[in-house]
Formats: structure tokens, sequence, C-alpha cells
């Protein structure tokens, strides 16, 4: 039997990853907190920790799980950034589900978008109210528009495939074009300086992390929506207000933030928000926040457990092999060199 520490459980995690758990090897331990250094302890005794987007897992909490005899980190997300992978390797082995359903990101994205546009927020609040007003509602057509996609994984593909369904024209920027494909690539300038519409798609690094900055923001066209549904820390939130104080960016549609971990996915209806940047941000009319709900669709829950178990069915059975592991060793995490023809470490 493989014990796994749940970490940051909700109750829509339960019923895909209990089903797929009783079908195999594996007793997950479901607990509602966060994996951080307060919460560490609560791993001892398990064979591995599953954690998600807003867990903490540097490196005192990598050595702590190394000194119970944690032997995997499992994240049920796509993203790592919140992963010390160099703190992990050789220690613990590090999983992660590369793709669960792409089409539900892109499609909250376009949702979002749409929704922000064509004032659609408004106009079911006004009719609610039997208000059928249309003064202050009028949006602008995508086609002929130009939209600028950063990022062509899986993700970003499908999305340039939706904006091409609305006869938009497509200009993208990526470190590692898609090869084969018919994507106008370009520099990150010409894409700042030619875009209507600007959607992230990439992973945070320590080279993209806040790529959305006063700088970039100055070299849009004024009027210019940007969307992200990736990672909050790809945008400096205290430049982004600006902008849109300063009338250059004409909307915003966000389901990241960069200070999300203590505040998204919980209900803080009832407290005094503690965040003034992004109190401000959610007030501002041009601003559409969900938060972090761009994966959440029964697609993607199911895959993202039917993933996570083998990934960790995987490292427990075939001597660590896994096609998803994130390994530090050759420098490239998420591609590594060798192919998964021998173990990292």
């Amino acid at each position: 039997m493989i014990k796994v520490a749940f970490y940051d459980t909700k109750e829509y995690d339960k019923q895909s990853f209990e089903r797929y758990g009783s079908l195999s090897d594996i007793h997950f331990r479901f607990l509602e907190t966060k994996l951080n250094e307060d919460t560490v302890d609560l791993a001892k005794g398990c064979d591995a920790v599953c954690v998600f987007v807003n867990d903490t897992v540097n490196a005192p909490v990598v050595n702590k799980l190394y000194e119970y005899g944690v032997k995997l980190i499992a994240l049920r997300s796509a993203g790592y950034n919140n992963v010390d992978v160099h703190a992990a390797y050789k220690k613990v082995h590090v999983v992660h589900v590369p793709a669960y359903s792409p089409y539900a990101v892109a499609e909250h994205a376009m949702a979002l978008l749409l929704t922000s546009v064509r004032r659609i927020h408004k106009a079911y609040n006004r009719t609610r109210e039997f208000n059928f007003s249309l003064n202050g509602l009028t949006g602008f057509d995508f086609h002929g528009k130009t939209m600028g996609v950063i990022g062509t994984g899986k993700i970003g593909r499908i999305f340039i495939d939706i904006c091409r369904g609305f006869g938009m024209h497509i200009v993208a920027y990526d470190l590692f074009p898609a090869k084969g494909s018919d994507i106008e690539y370009v520099s990150l300038d010409d894409l700042f300086t030619r875009s209507d519409i600007i959607s992230l798609h990439c992973p945070l690094t320590d080279e993209t992390r806040h790529m959305i900055d006063a700088d970039a923001i100055s070299r849009m066209k004024k009027g210019v929506v940007i969307v992200n549904t990736s990672r909050g820390g790809l945008i400096d939130a205290e430049a982004l207000l600006e902008g849109i104080k300063a009338r250059k960016i004409g909307a915003a549609c966000l389901d990241v933030y960069e200070e999300e971990a203590d505040i998204f996915f919980e209900d803080r209806s009832g407290h005094i928000l503690n965040d003034d940047l992004l109190s401000r941000l959610i007030s501002m009319p041009n601003v559409i926040v969900t938060s972090h709900q761009a994966f959440l669709t029964e697609e993607a829950l199911n895959n993202i457990a039917e993933t996570t178990v083998k990934n960790i069915l995987s490292c427990f059975e075939n001597e660590g092999m896994c096609d998803n592991e994130l390994c530090y060793r050759c420098g490239n995490i998420e591609h590594c060199k060798k192919e998964r023809k021998e173990r990292c470490f």
C-alpha cells in the first residue's frame, strides 16, 4: 500500500482521486491544510505527498520530506514554480501533470475575453434588476483584430485555434516555437506593439516573472486587453493597475494573481480583504477576476486524478521511472535529455 499525504484538499478533488485510488494500491490521506514548513510534519509515515499550485515546497520542506522518508512529490498541476526542483534533486522525485485538459484553460480564457469585451457580466446584473438599457455596453468585434499569444504549448495552440474561428489575426512569441506550425512568430517587442489583445499561456520561471511590467505596458497599444490564465507572477500587478488607471490598458481578464496563495480557493466573502492591490483591481469596471478556475471541468479533474495516480504508480513500480518526472539533472527540467531511458537519480 502506497500512502500519500494529499495537501490542500477541496471537495471537487476527492471523488476522482478516491475512485482512482481505490482501483490501485494507493491510500490518500486527505488534508485541508496547505503544505508548508509548519504542516510538513503531517507527511510523516507517508511514501509520497500530493500537492497543488499554492502549496509551498521550498528547500526546507523538501529536506523535511526527505528526512521523513518521503520519496515522491506528486504535483496535480502542470506548473511547478512552487517546488524547488533543484533542492529535490537526488533526494525526492518530482512529477507533474503536463496536460490534463488544455481545452478547459483555453476555453476559459476565451470565456473571460468575451465576457469582458461584450460586457456580458454587466448586462447580466442589469437585467436581473429589470434594467434593459444598452448604455455603456458597447463592445468590439474580434474579427480582424490582432491577438498576441505568449506561449504556444498545448494550451496556447488550442487558444490560437479558437481565435482563428473568430477571424482574428494571430502573432505569437515563444522561446521554443512549435515546429512545423503555421503560427506567425514575432519578437516580444513586436507582439506588444502590434496586438489588440494579449493572452498569456507560458510557465512562470525566473525569465518570465513580471514579463508584463511597466516597460512592456508602455509599448502596448492604447486600449489593449490583457488575459492571464497561466500564472499570476507573469504580470506585475502594480504596473497593471497603473496602466488601467492611465487608460492605457482597456481591460484585464485574470484567472490568476501573484499573491493568490492565501486568498483564492476559499470563501472570503465574510472577511475584509487585506490585499489592497487585489481589492483595487477587482473594483475596476474593466477588470474581471476569477479564482484560478480555468482548469475546473469534469474532464480535467478526471484526467488530473488519472495521470497523478499513474505517475505515483510508475515511480514506485518502475524503479523510479516516470515520463512526467521533473528533473534538475540535465538542466532542461521538463524535457530531460535522457528521454526517460534511465532514472534521473
